[in-house]
């Protein structure tokens, strides 16, 4: 989706470093169904929800890569999110903010969501919501590019599917200059992104195959 690229265009000086933290799918599974884990998930959607800034880069790890785990989550091929993206191809911000914020209410770290209310926001002029939902989605591009350094099979970064993984390209200023190769893993997609001598490489997560 085009609006991808000019929202995330508006963010990439803030793109910052934070700590790496060891990626550990089953430990995250956990902690975000224990009660009285600091990574309970809805002690992570609280502090998301009102004050993103405050997550250090383990909590935002969880928060990212959790959402594997949440039930409910809003899904591109329903109809609700049909009708919000229909909105914005038509350029209908206001019907983007109203159903955006009903999607947003059930699965708050959908990057699809944040990006469309990012840029009615943006559209609408309406700076404390819009720097609001930046910092969100800074903090989830964060835990993805935390994951790996993208430098070899190894160590690619990972995302949790195809859609999230444009994102992060156009995060990293990756365009339709690079190439890609890909190859099917045992629990994921290999994708290399290749020009000249640079080399991307990105793992798409196939959480049923692990689990």
């Amino acid at each position: 989706m085009n609006y991808r690229i000019l929202v995330l265009l508006l963010f990439l000086p803030f793109f910052g470093y934070s700590q790496k933290a060891k990626l550990d799918l089953k430990s995250i599974e956990k902690n975000l169904s224990n009660p009285n884990s600091l990574y309970n998930h809805e002690k992570l959607i609280f502090k998301f929800k009102g004050l993103p800034k405050s997550l250090d880069s383990v909590e935002a790890q969880h928060l990212y890569y959790g959402r594997n785990f949440i039930k409910d989550k809003v899904s591109q091929t329903g109809d609700e999110f049909k009708s919000l993206a229909e909105a914005f191809k038509n350029n209908n911000f206001a019907d983007c903010i109203r159903l955006g914020k009903i999607l947003y209410s059930k699965d708050p770290s959908n990057l699809d969501i944040i990006l469309i209310l990012l840029r009615a926001y943006d559209q609408t002029k309406d700076v404390s919501n819009f720097t609001h939902h930046l910092s969100q989605l800074r903090l989830l591009t964060d835990a993805i590019k935390n994951s790996g350094d993208g430098k070899s099979e190894k160590t690619a970064y990972k995302v949790n599917n195809v859609g999230d993984e444009y994102i992060f390209l156009n995060v990293m200023n990756i365009g339709q200059d690079y190439n890609r190769d890909s190859k099917t893993l045992r629990d994921g997609m290999l994708d290399v992104w290749e020009k000249e001598e640079r080399r991307i490489y990105i793992k798409v997560l196939y959480l049923d195959l692990i689990f």
